[in-house]
C-alpha cells in the first residue's frame, strides 16, 4: 500500500476560478499552441498565477519547486508535471505575451471576465504606481519595450530604477479593467492625458454611461481638451487659485449638506478650463484635527526661525530708519503664522574718531530695530479650516448623478490603491523582478495584474454568494462578516491535503482537513472549485450572473 500526500490548501480556489473564467483556453487561442510543448502558454501563465497567489515569496525560477508537492492533476490536467514549469518555458511564455501585446491581451481577458461575471464597469478608477527593479537589464531588441530608468519613486526608493504601471479597476469588486506599462520616468500628467484620449474612442459606443475616476494629476489644462469629451470625477488640485477661492467662499456659507458624522459638503457650479462642472467642497472633521496638529507644529517651527532671525536683525545697525524698516519688511514677508505687534526704532551715535569722544567730536547716526511678534490667530484658524477642505469636481450633470453619488463614486478610488497594495506585497511576485529582459518584466507585471483579476473575482464571488444566502464568515477577530478578504479565506484553508491511497491497481482519492466552515466557504465559490474539493456547490452556477 502506497500513500501520496500533496498540499491543496487554497490553490484549488485559484485553479477553479481560472477554469471557470476559461483563462487558459482564451490565452491559448490568442497566443497559439505549439504541438511539442508539454504545457501550453495558457497553462504556464496559470501556473505563474497560482504561484503568485501562493504567497510564498518564490521567484519564477523556483516555480517547479513550488509545484512539487501540489496535486497538479487537480489544478491543471492529468499528465502535467512540476518540471514543466521551468524558467525556460515561463520565459518563452512571457516573450509570447509581449509579442502579442500585453495591453491588448489583458484587455481581452478582462472584458471576457467582466461579461461572464456581470461586473458593473460604469465607474473606472484610474491611477499609477511604480515598481522598483534591481540589477542590470539586458539590452532588449524589442523596440516596443519600456525603458527602465530613474523617475519619481512612489516606493520612496529614488536610488533604484523603475517601471510605471497604469491600472484601471471597477468599483464593483475592484476588478482590473486595463493595464499598461510605462517608462520609469513617465509622469502621471502625460499618462492620464494619453488614457483620457484613448477612452474617448473606447467608450464612444458604450451601452451604458461610463465614468472616469482619477486623482488630481489627471485634472490639468493640457488634459482639458480630452476631459471635455468624457464623464469624469476627480479631485481638484487645491494649489490653483480658483480652487482656493472656492474653498474660501464655501467656508463663508452656512448651507452645508451632511455626508456623514465626520463630513459635510456644499456644491458650486463653475466653468474651469472651458468645462462646465460641479465643484463639491468637502469639509472633514478628521482632516480638521490633522490640520490643527500640523498647523501647531508649523507655527512652533516658524516661531523658532523668527526668534533666530530677529536676534541677528536686532544686533545690526542701519544707516537710516528706512533701511531698517525695509530689512524688517523683507523678513516679515516670509511669515505665515505671525505678525508684528510692536516696532521700535532706536537712534544711536557712532563717533568717527578713536578715543573718548568730546563735545564737538564728529559722529553719524545709526539705527537699530526692536520688535515684538504675535500669532495671527484669525488667519491661522482660516488656514486650518481651508486645509480641512478638499474639492471633488465632475462634469456629470446633476440629474444623472447627485452630489452624494459623485462623492461616493470618488471614495471608491481606494479600490485601485488596494490593488496596488496587493501587487506590491512582498509575498507575491516582488522577488521576481530580478528578471534581466525588460520585455519579460513587462510580461510579469501583466501576469501580476491577471493574478489580481483572479483574486478579486474570487473575492467578489464569495461576497456576492454570502449576500445571496444571507450568511456570514468569522473574520480575524471572530466577528461575523459578509465581506471577508480573500487573503483571510486563503489563510483559513491552510492544511487541506490531497491524499491518494494506492493498493495494487486500485487507488482511492480523498481530501484531509475539510471541516464545516471550510466546506461552507468552498461550496459558495462555484462548480469548478467545489469539484476540485469533492463538494457539491450550495447554490446554482448562475447566481453570480443573476446578481
Amino acid at each position: 500500500m502506497e500513500l501520496e500526500i500533496s498540499r491543496l490548501d487554497h490553490y484549488g480556489i485559484v485553479a477553479g476560478v481560472i477554469k471557470d473564467l476559461k483563462l487558459i483556453e482564451q490565452i491559448d487561442s490568442l497566443l497559439g499552441v505549439h504541438e511539442q510543448s508539454e504545457i501550453t502558454h495558457g497553462e504556464a501563465i496559470a501556473g505563474m498565477i497560482i504561484n503568485g497567489l501562493g504567497f510564498t515569496d518564490r521567484p519564477l525560477s523556483l516555480t517547479p519547486q513550488f509545484f512539487e508537492n501540489k496535486p497538479l492533476e487537480l489544478l491543471f490536467r492529468p499528465g502535467v508535471r512540476a518540471e514543466y514549469f521551468n524558467r525556460f518555458k515561463l520565459g518563452r511564455t512571457l516573450d509570447a505575451a509581449h509579442n502579442y501585446g500585453l495591453e491588448s491581451l489583458f484587455g481581452t481577458l478582462s472584458a471576457s471576465v467582466c461579461r461572464q461575471e456581470q461586473v458593473d464597469c460604469s465607474f473606472g478608477c484610474e491611477d499609477t504606481t511604480s515598481f522598483s527593479t534591481t540589477g542590470e537589464h539586458l539590452p532588449d531588441e524589442d523596440t516596443e519595450a519600456v525603458i527602465i530608468t530613474h523617475g519619481y519613486s512612489k516606493d520612496h526608493r529614488p536610488d533604484l530604477k523603475q517601471v510605471v504601471l497604469e491600472l484601471m479597476v471597477s468599483q464593483d469588486g475592484g476588478i482590473p479593467l486595463l493595464m499598461k506599462c510605462w517608462n520609469g520616468n513617465d509622469d502621471d500628467n502625460s499618462i492620464f492625458k494619453h488614457r483620457a484620449k484613448e477612452l474617448i474612442e473606447a467608450w464612444k459606443d458604450a451601452e451604458s454611461p461610463r465614468y472616469l475616476i482619477m486623482d488630481s494629476k489627471g485634472y490639468s489644462q493640457k488634459n482639458a481638451i480630452n476631459l471635455k469629451s468624457l464623464d469624469f470625477i476627480t479631485r481638484i488640485p487645491e494649489t490653483n487659485a480658483p480652487a482656493k477661492a472656492t474653498i474660501r467662499d464655501a467656508l463663508k456659507q452656512d448651507n452645508w449638506e451632511t455626508w456623514d458624522e465626520q463630513r459635510k459638503y456644499t456644491c458650486f457650479e463653475v466653468e474651469h478650463y472651458g468645462i462646465r462642472q460641479r465643484w463639491i467642497v468637502v469639509f472633514s472633521e478628521a482632516a480638521l484635527n490633522r490640520s490643527k496638529n500640523t498647523g501647531e507644529k508649523a507655527s512652533i517651527k516658524e516661531k523658532t526661525g523668527i526668534d533666530k532671525d530677529l536676534y541677528h536683525l536686532q544686533a545690526q545697525s542701519f544707516k537710516s530708519e528706512t533701511e531698517a524698516l525695509d530689512a524688517l519688511k523683507k523678513m516679515c514677508n516670509a511669515w505665515k503664522y505671525y505678525v508684528l505687534q510692536e516696532v521700535e526704532i532706536e537712534e544711536h551715535k557712532k563717533y568717527l574718531n578713536k578715543g573718548r569722544p568730546g563735545k564737538n567730536s564728529p559722529f553719524e547716526l545709526e539705527y537699530k530695530i526692536k520688535c515684538i511678534v504675535e500669532k495671527k490667530l484669525a488667519q491661522i484658524d482660516q488656514i486650518v479650516k481651508e486645509k480641512a477642505c478638499f474639492i471633488i469636481g465632475s462634469n456629470v450633470p446633476q440629474p444623472e448623478l447627485g452630489d452624494l453619488e459623485v462623492l461616493q463614486a470618488y471614495q471608491g478610488q481606494d479600490h485601485v490603491e488596494k490593488g496596488f497594495g496587493f501587487m506590491k506585497s512582498p509575498l507575491c511576485f516582488a522577488s521576481s523582478f530580478f528578471l534581466e529582459k525588460v520585455s519579460r518584466i513587462e510580461g510579469l507585471i501583466m501576469v501580476m495584474t491577471l493574478s489580481l483579476l483572479v483574486y478579486t473575482t474570487a473575492q467578489r464571488r464569495l461576497r456576492k454568494a454570502l449576500e445571496y444566502v444571507d450568511e456570514t464568515i468569522p473574520n480575524q477577530i471572530k466577528q461575523p462578516s459578509k465581506r471577508p478578504t480573500m487573503r483571510w479565506i486563503f489563510q483559513l484553508l491552510e492544511g487541506i491535503n490531497h491524499v491518494v491511497v494506492r493498493d495494487g491497481q486500485q487507488a482511492k482519492v480523498m481530501l484531509e482537513g475539510l471541516n464545516g466552515l471550510r466546506r461552507r466557504i468552498l461550496s459558495l465559490l462555484g462548480a469548478s472549485v467545489a469539484k476540485i474539493y469533492q463538494l457539491k456547490p450550495s447554490i446554482g452556477d448562475g447566481f453570480v450572473k443573476r446578481l
